[in-house]
């Protein structure tokens, strides 16, 4: 009997390997994908995580034996999937990762023929195909074919690279000095080459992709320490800390400190807004100081419910200029409305160019705000459906938001508590001008649940 829930969400599935996640578990996954997609072309890429073998070797299995064909991109960063599938006019695309999970998961996420995580609606009819009594298998003459695509990681930086507002030769003059932390994960040699094309003198760390991670693989502020004094010990300008599959980008300053990954919104916004017309979008879990910034540039500022897809399609839907994850996922449709660190990187040297001032400097200048995120773990999805039913009741903050789980919210606070889309726990984030204030509202919430 498993020993943890298989995790199934909007876009994608995972759970842990030789546990949730298994050799038949993924198999199935592919072919009900590939059923979806057939005759294919299917594109297939993925993070270094060492149950990779296992997993990409029943993903092909599985999309060829449903007759769908195969676009294979070895090991490489998520949003480098996004970008191949729309290259290759593929019907669909898989991206194998549980992104910032610890190394005993990985997960499917399943991409739309535009290079987006499917929506909630193709989401449903999936999990029904892999549900059903149905079989997939085609016979021997339609059994998907299969090639590599060897320069999608080319493809994907001179696509940051012809950014029309990019001050590329500016800032291959300006050689920063910048640290890259690639947690031995997929986004190394992208960022790396991105990194050098722009003049950079990159200092590295744990930049090759062996999948073994030298600490939890998440960029919050706690994981960053050892490595932010590292790099201010390199003395670098700006460090650039990537999670696994590389759609994550988190900020070192220069003294050492994690500068908050809901900064790295802040920051490649301000290098944005300048040049492009249109609103932010973000997911409602998102820092305030995002909203500020866009007020100073007078756009509107839209919130969606958390997770990718919801995300990318409120931004195509209002034309957006910019937007994101405040988890250090920066979204940007004039390239594609995918997260995507190596496109936050090079706005962030840029944002610091025309700041015309040392990283230190430039956070503290920003809106400053203090979050607070804590959670709470349950040992099944109904214990954790359970306890926001009975947040429900909590009236001590007044009326919640029900866009995503529950928020409560003054003009400049809130706390929000939501089920995570990922893990079977029930995060509880919390928003205020001081960290007192924001401790406060997270234990109130944390209190009554408990």
């Amino acid at each position: 009997m498993s020993k943890s829930p298989l995790m199934i969400s909007i876009s994608g599935v995972r759970g842990i390997v030789g546990d949730s996640m298994t050799a038949e578990v993924c198999l199935r996954w592919a072919q009900a994908f590939g059923q979806q997609c057939a005759p294919g072309p299917v594109v297939v890429g993925g993070d270094s995580r060492i149950s990779k073998t296992m997993m990409r070797a029943a993903t092909i299995a599985g999309l060829a034996s449903s007759g769908a064909s195969i676009v294979d991109l070895g090991i490489v960063s998520t949003p480098t999937v996004s970008l191949a599938v729309e290259y290759h006019r593929a019907r669909g695309g898989i991206a194998i990762t549980a992104s910032h999970n610890p190394a005993e998961w990985n997960a499917l996420k399943f991409y739309g023929g535009d290079g987006l995580f499917i929506d909630e609606e193709r989401g449903k009819q999936l999990r029904a195909l892999v549900e059903s009594e149905r079989a997939f298998d085609v016979d021997a003459f339609s059994v998907g074919g299969y090639e590599r695509d060897e320069f999608s990681v080319e493809r994907h930086v001179n696509a940051v690279l012809g950014l029309p507002f990019l001050r590329v030769d500016d800032l291959r003059q300006r050689k920063f000095r910048v640290g890259l932390d690639a947690v031995h994960g997929a986004g190394g040699e992208t960022l790396k080459s991105l990194l050098a094309a722009l003049g950079c003198d990159v200092v590295g760390f744990h930049l090759e992709p062996t999948g073994r991670f030298p600490r939890a693989p998440e960029p919050t502020t706690e994981n960053l320490l050892p490595v932010g004094k590292a790099m201010r010990d390199a003395e670098v300008e700006i460090g650039f800390v990537l999670d696994p599959d590389a759609d994550r980008l988190a900020l070192i300053r220069a003294d050492g400190r994690p500068a908050g990954e809901e900064l790295t919104l802040c920051a490649a916004a301000l290098a944005v807004l300048p040049h492009v017309e249109g609103p932010v979008v973000v997911n409602c879990s998102t820092s305030l100081a995002l909203r500020d910034i866009a007020a100073g540039f007078q756009r509107d500022y839209l919130e969606t419910k958390v997770g990718e897809a919801h995300v990318a399609k409120r931004m195509l839907e209002v034309h957006a200029a910019f937007g994101g994850e405040g988890n250090g996922g920066v979204m940007f449709p004039m390239i594609h409305a995918s997260r995507d660190s190596a496109i936050g990187a090079a706005l962030v040297l840029q944002a610091l160019l025309e700041a015309d001032t040392t990283s230190d400097e430039f956070f503290d200048r920003m809106p400053q705000y203090c979050m607070v995120k804590r959670k709470l773990e349950f040992a099944t999805l109904d214990q954790q459906r359970n306890a926001l039913a009975k947040l429900a009741h909590f009236t001590d903050l007044g009326e919640a938001d029900t866009l995503d789980g529950l928020k409560w919210r003054t003009s400049d606070s809130w706390v929000q508590a939501r089920a995570s889309n990922t893990e079977p726990i029930v995060r509880i984030f919390s928003e205020a001008p001081t960290l007192p204030e924001a401790e406060r509202l997270a234990s109130l919430v944390l209190n009554y649940l408990n």
